[in-house]
């Protein structure tokens, strides 16, 4: 029961004060943890975009987490032809002797076309984006964007390519979100870093 008290301010107006008990503090985090899994929608169900890319419960590949005490290959963003995310295809030489270049490159340019597609303007984006605002971008709640798709298709690639090609050779592709799009971390778990 929450007891309430009427009290005046300096400013003349009447205050009204509430004491909660520690049991319906209880319950109003109760009720906010609920709401806000009402408010997200088909997204809990879903794997997070992170869990499929490092292949947690849930994710296609795993444990996948990258460690921290191995070597690591950095490939970097391509700026050549703008600020679009597109990384290099130059190959590496750490990885040599672990890997193909065909693979390599494969994995690459695939990863680019991802997120070429990503960032194409359609009539499809643009009539989510006038969706979106005309919902006051409510419309989210439900559905996720074209951009939040492709991620998905990522991280799922990431971690085929990973159970396919990378781990078995005792390398680890990290997924490039989780580094904020900067670069695409390789680790070559059998080596010490350098």
């Amino acid at each position: 029961m929450v007891n309430t008290r009427k009290e005046q301010d300096d400013t003349g107006y009447h205050l009204r004060l509430y004491s909660v008990t520690s049991e319906e503090k209880k319950n109003f985090q109760m009720n906010i943890l609920i709401i806000l899994n009402i408010f997200q929608g088909n997204h809990v169900t879903m794997i997070p975009l992170d869990e499929m890319s490092r292949g947690q419960p849930g994710g296609n590949g795993g444990a996948n987490s990258p460690p921290q005490n191995c070597m690591k290959v950095f490939i970097q963003r391509d700026y050549s032809q703008g600020t679009m995310v597109k990384f290099q295809t130059r190959f590496p030489p750490e990885l040599s002797d672990r890997v193909d270049i065909e693979s390599f490159e494969y994995t690459i340019n695939q990863l680019n076309n991802y997120f070429a597609e990503a960032e194409r303007a359609s009539c499809s984006t643009y009539c989510e984006g006038c969706l979106a605002c005309l919902t006051g971008y409510l419309i989210y709640i439900c559905t996720e964007t074209h951009y939040e798709k492709c991620l998905r298709k990522v991280a799922k690639f990431i971690s085929e390519q990973n159970d396919r090609v990378y781990r078995p050779r005792g390398l680890l592709l990290t997924d490039p979100t989780t580094r904020g799009l900067r670069l695409i971390e390789i680790s070559v778990l059998d080596r010490p870093p350098s």
